[in-house]
């Protein structure tokens, strides 16, 4: 049994590392990957062949302190408005690119405040991407719900325009908690919102809840976590708070003393785990949880888990199309983000290109390493045979591969002929030991805490 003081020699509750939602790491995109390169890379998506689509809107009516995610604050709706047209030709844009017969797998609005868009933009938008990219069979079509930001009107829209999962994000529930990350919402207009989405038929319900923010304390994260399993949502992330103010400029409001130490992070963490596993929630990777039908649940027993930029799917598409400001693509070639200020995305778009500014073409072990990473990410352990099936590397060199990364962590993993396992025991240092795969130098990105 590994306990806290082995835990901190080995170095968790001191180091930065990435949340491995891509390998590389958006830090080392760099500018050989351009709307030309992009545009190829679209054409060259198999016909009738599954993608996915994600959507960004990038407005709030208030910006909360603790996210730093790139969002811009809007009182009236003239902006967001504009912003559609914009979404409208970038995808007129991509339809021109897109081979025949393609369809969605997966399509998700997330910001940002998707639900500030009014019902008429709400399916005006819908319809022009439906237009483009029609929903292939069993499609999921997600929205993110801001609890605070939603009425019956806009449900209705987004019910009518196919949405068939909601995901909100639950924050804390406690009062001083939300009144410290700039975040009012209470339990009542979190229940209210759940009831008017259920009320329509959508009973696939994400949620997200965060660890580790300012005065929260294990009886208090018990308390939220006792709340939001009252809602039974089909899947809940349990991210950790990145108190990254450097980043995010509005996180200086947030006052440091109070966070936690990384040592009761751990705690909180493992209260809220404790606390799902006993509602009988299935742990998926490192912070997820899902009921025993959920798709995720169903992928992780199959061995088709998957990790992108939202965190864990079941999603099996090769491609990922980000349409909006800062919006990342993935294709088999690479990465591509789109510019990340939305005056610079409005004003490539409008002059007929797209604006793509910068990314990464896979090169060397990039493919390789990203499916050791994700394999420990997603399953806790690495299949030998997979990956000597599917890529260009002999036993030996995988083997002193593991043998590295278990030596860096005083032998606590499993190396056998079968592959690479992290025991259970083991599995807070997970992102840790994924490090161990990566090429890139990760001095100079600043990442969130281990834990």
């Amino acid at each position: 049994m590994i306990v806290k003081p082995q835990l901190a020699q080995l170095g968790l509750f001191d180091a930065k590392v990435p949340r491995y939602t891509s390998y590389p790491t958006a830090p080392h995109f760099n500018n050989d990957v351009g709307e030309n390169r992009y545009g190829d890379w679209i054409s060259k998506i198999k016909p009738g062949s599954a993608i996915s689509l994600y959507i960004h809107v990038p407005f709030c009516r208030r910006l909360c302190w603790f996210c730093a995610c790139r969002t811009q604050g809007t009182q009236t709706d003239n902006p967001v408005i504009a912003y559609v047209d914009v979404l409208k030709a970038e995808l007129d844009l991509l339809a021109a690119r897109l081979p025949q017969g393609v369809t969605l797998s997966r399509l998700h609005w997330g910001g940002g405040t998707p639900t500030l868009l009014n019902p008429e933009l709400m399916r005006s938008l819908a319809a022009h991407i439906l237009d483009v990219v029609p929903l292939g069979a069993d499609a999921e079509f997600s929205v993110e719900i801001d609890p605070n930001e939603i009425d019956e009107d806009r449900l209705d829209a987004l019910a009518e325009a196919g949405m068939n999962r909601a995901s909100i994000g639950v924050q804390d529930f406690d009062d001083e908690i939300q009144k410290t990350i700039g975040r009012i919402q209470s339990y009542d207009t979190t229940r209210n919102a759940v009831e008017m989405i259920r009320a329509r038929g959508i009973s696939s319900l994400n949620a997200d809840i965060l660890y580790g923010l300012p005065h929260q304390t294990k009886t208090r994260m018990t308390e939220s976590v006792q709340k939001l399993l009252s809602l039974n949502p089909d899947r809940v992330a349990l991210y950790g708070y990145a108190h990254v103010p450097w980043m995010a400029k509005r996180q200086q409001l947030i006052p440091s003393d109070a966070l936690p130490t990384p040592e009761q992070r751990l705690d909180l963490f493992d209260t809220a785990r404790r606390l799902f596993m006993w509602d009988n929630y299935v742990e998926i990777g490192i912070d997820h949880f899902a009921t025993q039908d959920d798709g995720l649940t169903h992928a992780l027993k199959a061995g088709r888990l998957k990790r992108n930029f939202q965190g864990y799917t079941d999603d099996q598409a090769e491609v990922l199309i980000g349409v909006g400001a800062s919006s990342i693509s993935r294709f088999p070639q690479g990465y591509a983000q789109n510019a990340p200020a939305t005056s610079a995305h409005t004003k490539a778009i409008r002059e007929g290109r797209f604006s793509t500014s910068r990314g990464h073409m896979f090169k060397g072990q990039d493919v390789l390493r990203a499916r050791l990473i994700e394999a420990l990410m997603c399953d806790f352990q690495i299949n030998s045979a997979e990956i000597l099936r599917d890529h260009e590397i002999t036993a030996t060199e995988l083997n002193q591969m593991f043998q590295t990364a278990n030596a860096a962590f005083d032998n606590l993993l499993r190396v056998t002929d079968e592959g690479l396992f992290i025991p259970p025991e083991a599995r807070a240092l997970t992102r840790m030991i994924a490090r161990s795969f990566d090429a890139y130098d990760l001095s100079k990105a600043g990442h969130s805490s281990a834990i």
